[in-house]
């Protein structure tokens, strides 16, 4: 079993980068049209991250378009994900907050979570969490 899990795991999702619920990503995604295929961005608050194993595992992300809520599952071994990028990381204290549906306009908003920008040995700036003082 461990050999079978071994050989589903995909270098991608390796660099993909980390978020959890509350944070606000973009994921570009191949979209087949015929014989072609092209890149489409979905950007939303991430709702849930479901699943133990990595073979498993998924995340649902949410969009308000054109007043209507558009949810979305993704798994995370998808071949058809290009890219995932974190725009805002957001403060809630849930891992599921599917209180989201229930709400809409300025109640809907996330609290944006502060960051100090680190410099690497290599000279590339790393955003980390801020140290929240009391």
């Amino acid at each position: 079993m461990k050999i079978v899990e071994d050989s589903f795991k995909n270098e991608k999702v390796a660099s993909y980068p980390k978020f959890k619920a509350g944070d606000t990503i973009v994921v570009t995604y191949k979209i087949k049209e015929g014989d072609k295929f092209r890149l489409q961005n979905f950007r939303g608050v991430v709702i849930q991250i479901s699943g133990s194993k990595p073979s498993t595992k998924t995340f649902t992300i949410r969009k308000v378009s054109g007043g209507v809520g558009v949810e979305r599952i993704f798994p995370f071994n998808s071949p058809f994900i290009d890219s995932i990028t974190v725009a805002k990381y957001g403060k809630v204290r849930r891992a599921r907050i599917f209180y989201l549906r229930d709400i809409s306009g300025k109640k809907a908003r996330i609290k944006e979570k502060k960051m100090v920008t680190l410099l690497n040995e290599e000279g590339a700036n790393a955003a980390a969490p801020a140290a929240e003082t009391k």
